[in-house]
């Protein structure tokens, strides 16, 4: 960085600026080139440059693990901050929730998460993943006796759609069960017309959340929790369809 700036300004001011000693700049400079270090940087920014600006560098000491090479994360750290490298990490996310109780819609459940047979009470939420340079939207709907995915959808909508087609997905996986309970938060997909429409179609009880009482769907907390720990890096993911196929893995 000292070496672009120096045309315009002091060696003296710029490495006061970036704090560092003068002596240690110069001694640097009259260093010969290391050919591994040029080599491993040169493979570093191929890797930083494939994963669209994603990957920090947690991810790039992966990638070069898995390619045999053995790298600490400070000198992969040092190496993306001398070429200036830095990782686009998500931005924040903004969520449509409910803003109003829903009444007519009880809760059946009432947390009696421990149930006998299959096909006796799905859950499902909606939560949120990073995609390229948006947000994309995960359905899932869980059998609450195997704690099994029965169903899921990804979206760039977190819309009825969205929470729809993860319920078809569920029933025709399921061989299209009579008297099943679904239970949900407060969310407006699930309270969308078409989607109760939907549930009644398949003979389904609906049952909610109480509005801001997200233990009463702990075991799509849990599950969601578990996904985004343990299987979706943490700069989450190129693009929409990296997202699908990788996701699908854990969930089916």
């Amino acid at each position: 960085m000292i070496d672009h700036l120096r045309e315009h300004e002091s060696v003296k001011l710029l490495c006061e600026l970036f704090d560092v000693a003068t002596s240690c700049y110069y001694e640097f400079k009259q260093r010969k080139p290391d050919a591994n270090r040029v080599r491993l940087a040169s493979r570093i920014r191929e890797l930083f440059n494939i994963s669209r600006g994603s990957a920090g560098s947690r991810t790039i000491v992966s990638m070069l693990r898995s390619e045999g090479i053995k790298i600490g994360r400070f000198k992969v750290r040092k190496l993306m901050h001398e070429a200036c490298l830095a990782s686009k990490q998500p931005g924040s996310h903004r969520y449509k929730s409910a803003k109003t109780e829903r009444p007519d819609i009880p809760n059946l459940l009432k947390r009696e998460f421990s149930v006998t047979i299959p096909n006796q009470v799905w859950c499902g939420d909606i939560t949120y993943i990073w995609s390229g340079s948006r947000w994309v939207y995960l359905a899932v709907v869980l059998d609450l006796y195997s704690r099994l995915v029965v169903g899921w959808a990804l979206s760039n909508k977190p819309d009825s759609a969205l929470t729809t087609k993860a319920l078809d997905m569920a029933w025709e996986q399921r061989g299209r069960p009579d008297g099943v309970m679904f239970h949900s938060d407060q969310g407006v997909q699930y309270g969308s017309r078409k989607f109760r429409q939907r549930l009644w179609r398949y003979r389904m009880a609906q049952s909610m959340s109480r509005r801001g009482n997200c233990w009463d769907n702990a075991p799509m907390e849990r599950l969601f929790r578990s996904l985004k720990t343990e299987w979706i890096p943490a700069t989450g993911y190129m693009n929409q369809n990296q997202a699908q196929k990788d996701i699908s893995y854990y969930l089916m």
